[in-house]
């Protein structure tokens, strides 16, 4: 499973491991701001996308819509599963009206069901 995560200031992936997640069933990369977003997730063509909203130069926000008007215009795929994980939950509240799959406080991004 690949794991492309954007957040400035957490490390995600001790996140994941301190809940157990089993990191050598994913392949992760995290992005600590969001220059050059929609490059990384075509490069990365990620099964997991997790996004901060507050993040620089671009709030999570802004990367979500901006991936999905590539999607609709037909010129990047759209990650599987797409997680907006910001420590505000009307944050995530947003992104999950926009079109991402999942919304969770970031510090329990472990305890979301799909993880192998």
């Amino acid at each position: 499973m690949r794991v492309l995560a954007f957040e400035d200031h957490v490390d995600i992936e001790a996140l994941l491991l301190s809940g157990s997640v089993p990191m050598e069933a994913l392949t992760f990369e995290q992005r600590w701001n969001s220059t050059d977003a929609l490059h990384h997730i075509e490069r990365v063509r990620p099964d997991v996308l997790l996004l901060d909203h507050f993040m620089p130069p671009m709030t999570g926000l802004h990367v979500l819509d901006a991936l999905l008007q590539a999607v609709e215009a037909g010129t990047m795929d759209r990650p599987p599963i797409i997680v907006a994980m910001s420590s505000e939950p009307s944050c995530n509240e947003a992104m999950l009206e926009r079109g991402a799959d999942h919304g969770i406080v970031k510090h329990r991004v472990a305890a979301l069901a799909f993880w192998p």
